[in-house]
């Protein structure tokens, strides 16, 4: 604490000559985040942080400054005229538009309406008016993405057919992906703080010229909050407190930014703590948990729930922790270094603990070991024109990752415990260079990670441990790549836009056989991969918007692929295959937008993707047996194969419709359809298909908003359709236990609904409360593939206070 203090003070006197410009909503005087000024005869551009400020010292002198936001008038000024109004702007509700300024598609400032695929965005407004209590579920506010979740401590997204390892995330640019991200469902986005972001841009469809490996279904970029060069208020915050019925949530957060004339920072930390989490009163018998296991006296008993609608375990705390540093020597460098923590506390692994065998519940315990990532993260941007570039960015990160599985069968003394860290390494140069009517992107990336993987099997009763079985190998992953892209502005209306990225990657693993009769000790796998893209955008007039992108994309396999051995359900085992080829995908994709009469925006985007040489588990052979004994138990072998090919294909509609009197409504609706073949390894002949198990049912986001001075309120509707039997996947049809039972007794997933309202009211720009009610029918529901029951009717109230 002493330390904190002295910085603080140290970075006070640094508070003189910046310039900031403030921009607020004309209607309410609240500060407006997210506004985008750009001057073309300068060079420069800024956008404006949650206090709806930026520093424009660079605009100095420019004749023409266009400041837009969307959903507001856009303003056409020059510098002169930002210090007559004493750089406080006003912006006015506008008319519809189509652009917005997103950063995710190549790394740099770029608007949305000139890029030929589809980018969401989340802002801060709503994170702070939706209350989302994980990253998970923050992600889920776009409309577009389905969230997944097999406990509460937990939330793997979906997009367009893909989720898991087929899927990116970035934050501040840093790739998160690690080495040991899995095709089984994931919940490391549960690490990032919802109240630490700037913004969320989610990019929809491939993105492996910009991001490589992983980026097949889409790219989740996380901007933290970005500290402020700020003399004139050097000294702001923001404390939020919230608490939730249906888990007795109770969090809170801070967050503190001092900025002077070249120096910045920003300290956040936030708290979570979640109860078992109680499910609705009205759905499917299946789902409801009328007993649970104790450990009484030294003995397992299986006990009475007092409330069978109370998913008991599934309660955890969380707390994140994240520290930035700025330094701006002169408007050419601006140098930053950024500090993140999170970890959790242990969670049960939900679904796991419903899990029943010979009629009675199957594991004493199961569940996570505490969560925790770490990074490091420096960076810099020199601003020049020279023959190289304008803008370049070197970041270099550093991350670490741990995580642990412990579980213990009903009765039996003795506990294993799997445990795996993952020191992730990354160095990405990044440059934007315009030459006539040409915006060049390059640069270089290269990505080690270190896996360190052991196990142990400890008696409970006599405290004795010993080694045992891990699940990876020990092993490194390296990935080394180059990239151009070039954005042609070919006229006013049409931009063009083509990438290629080179992408080797190695994969070193050494295997311990004392535990697994495998008939490998070491595995060696090296590969490069060549993809591309190539897409337009056509903007007719101001209310039309049509895009077209073909791409490529691919996913090289990682040390969970080729060498995980782990417990996947009833009787099966997955086992190593060190033979694994990447897999690649071929994607079209076609945009449009409309805007009629000023007052109705409908969007739509439609796509296919081919996967080819698809990685998915099969049935498998290990040392010619196809099953083995594992936990005690004889499992059937299955492995991570390359079994062919796979399709998805799609749609994305939505619309958008002023009202009268405050009154906007919109209406977001994902169709998705996949199939994967499902021969084994080696079988050519067999043509026949199963369902993708990451595909989504289709699902709907309405909501009917009211805004009127210092109120918001917001009244939303969410459906999802059934997953039949026979649609369900391969593998989902091997996990009954999370699914209800339909009139043939074959496992399924019920369509469900949901009713929400949320309403806030500023008190004043510095202080709003928040109050909403979830789930107001209060529905019994699973999502698609998730083992833990969603939250009943839920109240939540929340107050946040800036300063």
């Amino acid at each position: 604490m002493k330390k904190i203090i002295f910085l603080l003070i140290s970075l006070l006197p640094l508070v003189l000559t910046a310039q900031q410009v403030r921009v607020k909503n004309a209607e309410n005087n609240l500060p407006l985040d997210l506004v985008t000024l750009v001057s073309n005869d300068c060079g420069s551009s800024a956008v404006t942080d949650v206090r709806g400020e930026a520093e424009i010292s660079r605009f100095k002198g420019c004749e023409e400054i266009t400041i837009s936001r969307l959903g507001y008038r856009t303003l056409n000024l020059s510098y002169a005229d930002l210090e007559q109004m004493s750089f406080d702007v006003l912006l006015e509700k506008a008319v519809m538009t189509l652009d917005m300024v997103v950063v995710s598609s190549n790394r740099w400032q770029q608007k949305s309406d000139h890029i030929p695929y589809k980018v969401d965005m989340i802002t801060p407004d709503d994170i702070q008016f939706q209350n989302p209590q994980t990253a998970a579920d923050l992600l889920g506010l776009s409309g577009d993405v389905f969230i997944q979740k097999s406990q509460q401590g937990g939330g793997s997204p979906m997009i367009r057919g893909f989720a898991t390892n087929r899927l990116l995330y970035t934050v501040d640019g840093v790739r998160m992906n690690t080495a040991i991200f899995r095709s089984g469902n994931l919940q490391n986005v549960i690490s990032l703080d919802p109240f630490a972001m700037e913004n969320v841009e989610v990019l929809f469809g491939p993105a492996s010229v910009s991001y490589g490996s992983d980026a097949i279904g889409g790219v989740m970029a996380f901007q933290t909050k970005k500290p402020l060069l700020d003399p004139q208020k050097p000294i702001s915050g923001n404390a939020d407190v919230r608490y939730s019925s249906a888990n007795k949530e109770k969090t809170g957060h801070i967050d503190l930014s001092y900025g002077g004339k070249k120096w910045a920072g920003v300290t956040s930390f936030s708290y979570n703590d979640y109860d078992d989490l109680k499910m609705g009163e009205h759905g499917p018998d299946e789902y409801i948990r009328p007993t649970y296991v104790e450990r009484v006296d030294g003995e397992d008993k299986v006990v009475e729930n007092e409330d069978s609608l109370v998913q008991t375990p599934s309660g955890y705390s969380q707390f994140n922790i994240m520290q930035k540093l700025r330094f701006q020597p002169n408007e050419n460098w601006d140098i930053n270094y950024g500090f993140h923590y999170s970890e959790t506390s242990e969670y049960g692994r939900y679904d796991r603990c419903i899990q029943k065998k010979s009629g009675t519940l199957k594991y004493g315990e199961w569940k996570y070991g505490p969560q925790i990532w770490m990074m490091n993260n420096f960076s810099f941007e020199h601003t020049s024109s020279n023959a190289l570039y304008d803008k370049m960015s070197v970041r270099l990160a550093q991350q670490h990752f741990e995580e642990s599985r412990i579980k213990r069968n009903i009765n039996k003394v003795e506990r294993n415990t799997q445990e795996e860290k993952v020191d992730a390494y990354s160095i990405n140069l990044d440059f934007n260079k315009k030459w006539n009517n040409h915006q060049f992107f390059y640069g270089a990336e290269v990505v080690y990670d270190d896996v360190n993987s052991k196990a142990n099997d400890k008696n409970i009763e006599t405290g004795e441990t010993a080694e045992a079985g891990s699940r990876y190998p020990q092993a490194n992953w390296g990935s080394y790549a180059v990239y151009v892209s070039d954005q042609y502005a070919l006229n006013e209306k049409v931009d063009l836009s083509a990438g290629l990225r080179y992408n080797y990657y190695v994969v070193n693993a050494d295997f311990d056989t004392t535990f697994y009769p495998f008939s490998f000790t070491d595995a060696k796998n090296n590969n490069g991969a060549l993809t591309g893209s190539i897409g337009g955008a056509y903007r007719p007039n101001d209310t039309w918007l049509l895009r077209l992108n073909l791409s490529t994309a691919f996913r090289a396999p990682n040390v969970d692929d080729i060498g995980k051995v782990f417990d996947s359900g009833d009787g099966i085992v997955v086992v190593p295959n060190p033979d694994l080829e990447p897999e690649y995908s071929y994607t079209a994709e076609l945009g449009v937008a409309k805007i009629i009469a000023d007052i109705v925006k409908l969007e739509g985007s439609f796509y296919y993707t081919y996967l080819n040489n698809a990685m998915v588990r099969r049935n498998y052979t290990m040392n010619g047996q196809d099953s083995m004994m594992y936990d005690g138990d004889k499992c059937r072998v299955q492995a991570i194969q390359n079994v062919g090919y796979a399709y998805v294909y799609g749609t994305q509609l939505g619309v958008e419709c002023k009202l009268p009197a405050g009154f906007t409504a919109m209406a977001q609706y994902n169709y998705q359809k996949g199939e994967e073949k499902i021969a084994e390894l080696g079988d050519d002949t067999d043509d026949e298909m199963t369902p993708m198990r990451h595909v989504a049912p289709s699902f709907v986001r309405a909501a009917l908003n009211y805004e009127y001075k210092k109120l918001k309120a917001q009244l939303v509707f969410n459906y999802n359709s059934e997953v039949s039997y026979k649609d369900l996947s391969y593998t989902e049809k091997d996990k009954a236990y999370i699914y209800a039972i339909d009139d043939e007794g074959n496992p399924y997933c019920p369509s469900w609904y949901t009713i929400d309202l949320d309403v806030a009211y500023h008190l004043s720009p510095m202080i709003s409360f928040n109050a909403g009610v979830h789930n107001i029918t209060d529905q019994r529901y699973r999502p698609y593939s998730s083992g833990i029951c969603a939250a009943g009717r839920n109240f939540i109230f929340a107050t946040h206070i800036s300063f």
